[in-house]
């Protein structure tokens, strides 16, 4: 489950091996008890929650945007390992 980066407290990471075939580019952000999952691909968008606000659904959507080839990069540079 590598960790791509944290900010303020949410946990930005992809599981390595998730689905067969490999799932598209997606990132998982997760905070105390609160998770979420975004797809990258063609545009960010909320694919499933759990315990997260409105609010930081849109704050973590635009965060993500923000850094989506960050996020791309680490998962590109993982999936060829």
């Amino acid at each position: 489950m590598p960790t791509i980066f944290i900010h303020e407290g949410y946990r930005f990471f992809f599981f390595s091996n998730e689905g067969y075939p490999l799932k598209p580019p997606h990132v998982h952000v997760r905070r105390d008890k609160s998770v979420a999952k975004f797809w990258l691909e063609p545009d960010v968008r909320l694919a499933e929650s759990f315990k997260m606000t409105l609010r930081e659904i849109r704050y973590l959507t635009h965060l993500i945007e923000r850094n989506k080839e960050l996020i791309k990069k680490a998962w590109n540079d993982h999936v060829r390992d």
